[in-house]
């Protein structure tokens, strides 16, 4: 994105892509330069007034709105939104354009879990399926591009990014542990050996992105035309198999020629050519590592070869996930490289995180999705490869996010350390974008670790980065993808799995193969040799090998079942241990801890006292107490309602500061009060006093009615 700020940084005017000169419509970004020059010029006044008010704009729409409590039954109401926009036809969500929906994707993949509700497995695999048979994704080398610009996934924006390939690679892997489809695989294995590479660091890290042009051309690396296949294959029977079996025609299926791509069912190719399916899948296995080293030969889009921090830690994620689920050690020594190299280069000798290098050179300080991102990604390495110091690093990160960028009055995280040069407003995001926001990650990765270390001050950080968004989250439950997944971690938690056993011991092989075969999305896996080695990791304390033989042991909230040694055990130990009580799980709540203690006879007399004492040169306050019916309380005869009161106004929270500060000490609210909102207030303001010392809980009295249900808690009761 390009902004143009004044002086003061305050930013008058933006746009997310100018090309390099005049075309479609659109300035070039020369001809934008001459504009705003001439405009500052002419009218410097008139832009700062401008940007005043979009900065003043700016702050009023980014404001925190206060915490309330998230039910699981929100998967639900997710899962209705997504099945609303679903393309029934080509798969994928609304028109075209269209973007690779990985996090929504791998949230059906868990609400399905939970449900066994069909029509939600066939949302994720049709949308896979039509991706991976679509022009969006590289038939010859692997890796898919940025978005398709039509709704059949055909005609991609041929960029390809780091982080799609990264968050694709991890749902296409999901989708094969849960359905066993062996095209998932293939999919998830051509992106990594796609990364591993074409976009490997020879430090270890991983590359951004590559051009969408090639010689000024957009797609023309991608793109073939029949000729072009039978000047490299020199077989006309080859040549007619694999034109015929990828779309690739004389006349084209795009300006430049043929877009490599599958949306033909291969039975009817194969008909047509008179072949049987395995006949013509042995041709296109055969020839298509030749095709790819002829265009190996053609002039590449350009790479942008720095290395960022945050999306090396989602393909860290997927390449250490990948390893383990299919067993292949080349995924977690590349994933191993790239975060080895990501803790030397880019922290800091204090422990902080630098966003960015480009040959060796890291700078530029780290924001919440570096640190969320690579956190995450060192709890899976953790989990591939048993290695406890990418867990013990991830820790340190995930305590430096609670320290550095969370709120402390509303929860959640800001996307800036309190560290961080001062900026015109210190943002912080919820929704997800192109990505899944940084506070999403923030909160998946504390909440795992909170369960890896039994922390519950980060399992709390955790739940209040969820609660931070739960308003937006009711009215928009899709744009939370990733955070959502996190509630149904912290409304289920994990199952844990402890392995004891020798690296490369054979029983331990085994059994790490049984369970690698279950979709287990909550998890904590923790790995001993049996040797007695220390570990800080507390679910391996006091477990070891049985009788010398290598054991698996199953566990909830620290307490296990008999330790296996025969893997032929595990899957049924495994789905009953992962079984949940659905009427509990429904029910489940994220919500804030609750404010202790109630009103006294000591606390509100001794709070009376106070007030008197305060006022005696007036005496305005001798007469303004009196006992609160027989409950020997002692009230102000002025109480406080909260009718149409709500944390989204300062002036509220300022007049019942005010309030108790003079001499209130009697409130009046409801459960219904602004859909519960009066009552979060309270509680927020007394916390607040309570903390700085102004008075204490025994000498406030809080009188809740009960009222008829409305709004959200109309729908948890309804759901109830």
């Amino acid at each position: 994105m390009t902004v143009f700020l004044t002086p003061d940084q305050e930013p008058f005017f933006a746009g997310t892509y100018f090309p390099p000169d005049d075309r479609w419509g659109r300035p070039g970004f020369p001809s934008l330069l001459q504009k705003i020059a001439d405009a500052w010029e002419k009218d410097s006044a008139g832009l700062m007034s401008q940007a005043r008010q979009l900065t003043e704009r700016l702050k009023n729409e980014l404001k925190a709105v206060s915490p309330v409590s998230v039910s699981v039954t929100i998967l639900d109401e997710a899962v209705t939104q997504f099945r609303a926009d679903f393309d029934e036809r080509h798969g994928g969500f609304g028109s075209a354009p269209k973007f690779p929906p990985s996090a929504g994707l791998s949230l059906l993949l868990r609400c399905y879990r939970r449900t066994g509700e069909s029509r939600t497995l066939q949302m994720v695999t049709r949308t896979l399926d039509a991706m991976a048979a679509g022009g969006i994704y590289d038939h010859i080398g692997g890796g898919f591009a940025r978005y398709s610009t039509d709704e059949r996934w055909l005609v991609p924006h041929f960029e390809k990014m780091l982080y799609d390939n990264a968050l694709l690679a991890r749902t296409y892997l999901e989708a094969y542990q849960l359905t066993k489809q062996a095209s998932y695989r293939q999919v998830t294995t051509e992106v990594i050996e796609y990364i591993l590479r074409e976009m490997t660091d020879p430090a270890g890290g991983f590359h951004s992105a590559t051009d969408a042009d090639s010689e000024g051309v957009e797609g023309k690396f991608f793109v073939w035309t029949p000729t072009e296949i039978q000047a490299v294959l020199q077989h006309a029977e080859d040549t007619r198999r694999f034109c015929a079996y990828y779309d690739i025609t004389d006349q084209g299926n795009w300006e430049h020629g043929s877009i490599p791509n599958r949306l033909r069912p291969i039975e009817a190719v194969a008909k047509e050519l008179n072949l049987t399916s395995d006949e013509l899948y042995e041709t296109i296995y055969r020839v298509r590592p030749l095709l790819y080293h002829a265009r190996q030969a053609r002039v590449p889009p350009g790479l942008d070869d720095k290395i960022i921090t945050a999306w090396n830690g989602m393909m860290i994620s997927a390449m250490a996930e990948a390893g383990r689920v299919l067993g292949i050690s080349r995924y977690i020594d590349g994933a191993m490289r790239a975060a080895d190299f990501l803790l030397r280069v880019h922290r800091t000798s204090a422990g902080a995180l630098l966003r960015t290098s480009r040959q060796g050179r890291a700078h530029l300080n780290g924001v919440l999705e570096d640190y969320a991102y690579l956190a995450e990604g060192l709890i899976d390495l953790y989990e591939a490869s048993g290695r406890e110091r990418y867990l013990t690093a991830a820790l340190q990160l995930g305590e430096r996010m609670v320290d550095s960028f969370r709120d402390e009055d509303q929860g959640g995280f800001y996307t800036t350390a309190k560290t961080h040069e001062t900026l015109i407003i210190r943002a912080r995001e919820g929704a997800d974008g192109a990505t899944p926001s940084g506070n999403a990650v923030a909160v998946s990765a504390l909440a795992r670790l909170s369960f890896h270390y039994d922390r519950q001050d980060l399992r709390e950080a955790a739940i209040g980065g969820i609660r931070a968004y739960g308003r937006q989250m009711a009215r928009y439950p899709r744009a939370f993808a990733k955070s959502l997944a996190a509630v149904d971690l912290l409304a289920e938690g994990p199952i844990e799995l402890a392995f004891v056993g020798a690296p490369n011991d054979p029983g331990l092989e085994a059994l790490q193969l049984a369970v690698r075969e279950v979709f287990l999305p909550h998890r904590v896996i923790a790995s001993s040799d049996g040797t007695g080695t220390p570990s800080g990791h507390p679910l391996l304390a006091g477990k070891g090998l049985v009788e010398g033989m290598a054991a698996l042991y199953i566990c909830r909230n620290f307490s296990c079942q008999r330790p296996l040694t025969d893997p032929k055990e595990v899957t049924e130990a495994l789905l009953s241990a992962s079984r949940r009580t659905d009427q509990t799980t429904q029910q489940t709540l994220l919500q804030g801890a609750t404010l202790p203690g109630s009103a006294s006879p000591e606390g509100t007399a001794r709070y009376a006292a106070r007030i008197v004492s305060q006022s005696r040169h007036d005496g305005r306050m001798e007469h303004g107490y009196g006992r609160f019916g027989n409950s020997g309380l002692t009230t102000s005869r002025l109480g406080f309602g909260t009718y149409q009161v709500d944390t989204r106004e300062p002036e509220h929270r300022d007049a019942l500061k005010k309030a108790l500060r003079e001499g209130v000490n009697l409130i009046d609210t409801s459960t219904n009060y602004m859909d519960g909102d009066s009552e979060r207030l309270v509680g927020s303001v007394l916390r607040e006093l309570i903390k700085n010392g102004e008075l204490t809980r025994e000498e406030v009295i809080v009188v809740s009615k009960l009222g008829y249900v409305q709004g959200h808690n109309l729908k948890q009761a309804e759901a109830r």
